[in-house]
């Protein structure tokens, strides 16, 4: 007879399976995973601001590697490296590559051609690269931090704020994001529009 145990919120333990390429085996906890996290993606943030990249840097596959790397490459051995199973999310492992190329290569269309405006064009860009879903775990807050470079680094604009709240907890910003992101996957961008703004 196995107990039923409740946890605090953040006090769930990390079960074996995703402690996978953990690097800090002291990590027990869902909250002590998040707070690490977080501090290494606030480390990349910083990394984005420091510096000044062009388009061509930007859209490549080594640049789109390199910031999942530098977010989370203190706290998983994974960081920065293509996942290899497939996933609900994302579709084949194998077309990763590919279907990256056709995003980096559309999204340089998009701005050579000013096919969409500078807001939708990051969008775009963050919604299809979160569907490919490039990297075992971590892809949504990816996709932010790459969208906020595209518009920072090539268009000079300011940088989103994904409607001001924790986009990993429960909670109304979290459900208005995914209502938004559903959305998009319908080709209807409004919501992620307006969401990406408030």
């Amino acid at each position: 007879m196995g107990l039923d145990l409740e946890y605090l919120p953040g006090q769930t333990p990390i079960d074996e399976d995703d402690k996978q390429g953990l690097l800090m085996p002291t990590i027990s906890t869902r909250r002590e995973l998040d707070e690490f996290e977080q501090l290494n993606i606030e480390q990349a943030v910083q990394w984005t601001l420091s510096r000044r990249f062009r388009q061509e840097d930007i859209l490549t596959e080594r640049f789109v590697r390199e910031v999942h790397k530098r977010m989370f490459g203190n706290v998983w051995a994974w960081a920065g490296e293509f996942r290899k199973t497939d996933s609900n999310i994302g579709g084949d492992k194998l077309q990763i590559g590919v279907e990256l190329k056709k995003l980096l290569d559309d999204t340089g269309y998009w701005i050579t051609n000013d096919v969409h405006s500078l807001d939708d064009i990051a969008l775009r860009f963050k919604h299809r690269i979160v569907s490919i879903h490039c990297f075992p775990n971590g892809n949504g807050r990816h996709s932010r931090l790459m969208a906020d470079i595209v518009i920072e680094q090539v268009f000079r604009g300011k940088h989103f704020s994904w409607g001001s709240g924790d986009l990993c907890a429960q909670g109304n910003p979290r459900d208005r994001y995914l209502q938004a992101v559903r959305a998009a996957d319908h080709g209807d961008y409004t919501l992620l529009s307006e969401f990406a703004r408030s």
